[in-house]
């Protein structure tokens, strides 16, 4: 690996790329092999994805707040918008623009090659998630409409007739939708691991990669090995529809009546779905990690804190994962022995997620910090993470779980720790790169303006859920007035998360009118605005053209975090510049500033 990296021909095989531009619109821009553009259609198809599974947020709220007062909503749609929120927000959505948006844009100019390993199964994995969207929500369009059985899709009661809403063909293309975005991201993870392992540039040693790339491979790895998991079950779950098998059904009777089901165990998918879902929480938030390390780096105008210990840690958050998937189980009657060690297994995450807390806290400890939109969308998500984790630990202890697992408080922590942080995150890696991808600058105003309505508006939204769970208040319920438990000043508190949840979301069309007006009207942007040292920042066009680097790739000389370096002419130092001071002990994670 090291002699590639550092001896292989520039052209990595890939001498053609940059000389065979595609000239149709249909080979330029809708079956495109440019990873550039298929960065582009995940981001736009997973955005207006999410804007969807935002309204049922929406729905949801409206009748928390104003009970049976919208003739709209009513219990069996509630329980579907519930289903399809989740599953559009955590698959859909954050999943597929983390790693299909990000990864396929950043990693091929992150490490200074001309394109992905396979851009032909790049194209697919596209237009493969493609179909899985539209699965799912022809959901809307079958009888009984689409699932309502949770996002978690348990059985028995998402597939027994009339036990929940879409019970029929809604969990059925439901499942489908899931299988196809299995392959997708099979097909996606494959490239992005090849590509990182077999086409960085000349000099790139994996200890010269950036975080965001460091943050992006290894969560592609934790989806190959859990995506499995999920594709099984689902698979064995349809057939249970379908065919009439009994993989999860045990024997059941309903209304007097035997169905045609005997011997399953409902158990045995929640340790499949979960020890898929687990690892999803970090194929989430590894890639938002590594995108707000790079982020602070750049605007604290220091060398990130610990380098080494950042990886050693992004590696340790991806092995643990695998080995606390049962914490989600605490209800589900486990031997109390083996909850034991699943709690010691939850609690040692929080281990690596500290120490990258603490190396993000010293990167900016003394820095020159710019308050950029991007930054302030970092330090957001250091904020939200941190909050988030910290009531995971009351989680993760099984005496506290239990009474608290179906409350609010889940609702809050769960939102919190992965929800919003991967969306700060995200937005934090659309205002850094925006200039790179579309050559124009954003509104710096309406940046902040978004940033502050949404960083606000976000606590405003789940702190207070903290308190409802704690009271009492059920998770996944259509009303709370049978509720006894829960005091009168519930109900005021619902409205109030409520309009907080309609103006987070109102901000997001100032979010919106910032790109759409920058892309046409936005001030031409400088190839490194930032004055970033990663190497897609180094790219001879902005944006980068097809094949990315011209008729020579680039050399590296150095990490990616050559920031104030002493004695150097100006306070960052490009990877491809050689010569001249360089910060030591890069690999060590020691600074010297």
């Amino acid at each position: 690996m090291q002699e590639h990296a550092a001896g292989l021909p520039e052209t990595h095989g890939h001498e053609e790329t940059h000389q065979h531009e595609p000239t149709g619109f249909w080979t330029k821009y809708i079956f495109s092999q440019d990873h550039k553009v298929i960065a582009m259609q995940y981001t736009i198809t997973a955005l207006l994805v999410g804007v969807v599974g935002m309204v049922f947020s929406w729905l949801m709220r409206l009748q928390l707040a104003f009970p049976g007062q919208l003739s709209l909503i009513q219990p069996d749609n509630y329980l579907q918008f519930m289903t399809q929120h989740g599953m559009i927000m955590v698959i859909y959505l954050l999943t597929a623009f983390l790693l299909g948006g990000f990864g396929n844009y950043l990693i091929p100019l992150m490490i200074g090659a001309r394109d992905m390993a396979f851009p032909f199964l790049n194209m697919m994995s596209y237009w493969t998630y493609f179909v899985s969207v539209i699965l799912l929500f022809a959901a809307f369009i079958v009888p009984g409409g689409p699932s309502g059985g949770g996002w978690t899709i348990y059985p028995p009661q998402s597939i027994l007739p009339g036990a929940s809403p879409g019970s029929e063909w809604g969990i059925r293309l439901l499942l489908m939708s899931l299988a196809v975005f299995v392959a997708s991201g099979t097909m996606g993870g494959l490239n992005y691991v090849t590509t990182v392992l077999q086409l960085r540039a000349k000099g790139m040693t994996l200890m010269y990669l950036p975080l965001s790339v460091w943050g992006i491979f290894v969560a592609s790895v934790l989806a190959l090995l859990a995506f499995p998991a999920l594709f099984v079950g689902g698979v064995m779950l349809l057939l249970d529809s379908l065919a009439g098998t009994s993989f999860f059904i045990p024997l059941v009777n309903q209304f007097g009546r035997q169905l045609g089901h005997e011997g399953g165990n409902p158990i045995l998918f929640q340790h499949l779905f979960w020890y898929f879902g687990h690892p999803e929480v970090y194929i989430v938030i590894l890639p938002a990690m590594g995108v707000v390390s790079d982020i602070i780096a750049n605007f604290s105008r220091k060398p990130i804190f610990g380098y080494k210990a950042m990886v050693i840690s992004i590696l340790a958050i991806g092995g643990l994962s695998f080995l606390v998937w049962a914490h989600h189980m605490f209800v589900s009657g486990m031997n109390p022995y083996f909850a034991f060690w699943f709690a010691i297994a939850t609690l040692a995450v929080a281990i690596p997620s500290a120490v990258k807390t603490y190396n993000w806290m010293l990167t900016l400890w003394g820095g020159n910090l710019w308050f950029t939109t991007p930054m302030l969308y970092a330090i957001g998500f250091v904020s939200t993470f941190v909050a988030g984790g910290l009531t995971g630990l009351y989680l993760g202890n099984t005496a506290v779980d239990v009474p608290l697992t179906d409350t609010y408080f889940v609702v809050a922590h769960f939102h919190l720790v992965m929800g919003v942080s991967a969306i700060l995150g995200i937005f934090a890696g659309i205002y850094y790169w925006f200039p790179k991808a579309i050559g124009r600058m954003y509104n710096e105003t309406l940046g902040k303006l978004h940033f502050w309505v949404t960083f606000v508006g976000t606590y405003a939204i789940f702190f207070p859920m903290y308190w409802l769970g704690a009271a009492g208040m059920p998770r996944r319920y259509y009303t709370n007035e049978a509720v006894t438990q829960l005091p009168p000043s519930s109900h005021e508190l619902n409205i109030f998360i409520t309009i907080a949840a309609l103006t987070v979301g109102a901000a997001q069309l100032v979010f919106a009118f910032n790109l759409v007006w920058s892309i046409f009207k936005g001030k031409k942007a400088e190839g490194n605005p930032w004055k970033a040292t990663s190497l897609e920042w180094q790219t001879p066009q902005t944006p980068p053209v097809h094949g990315n680097w011209g008729p020579t790739e680039p050399v590296v000389y150095r990490w990616a975090y050559d920031y104030s370096v002493p004695g150097a002419s100006q306070d960052f130092t490009p990877q491809n510049v050689a010569g001249g001071p360089a910060q030591k002990a890069k690999a060590s994670g020691k600074t010297k500033h």
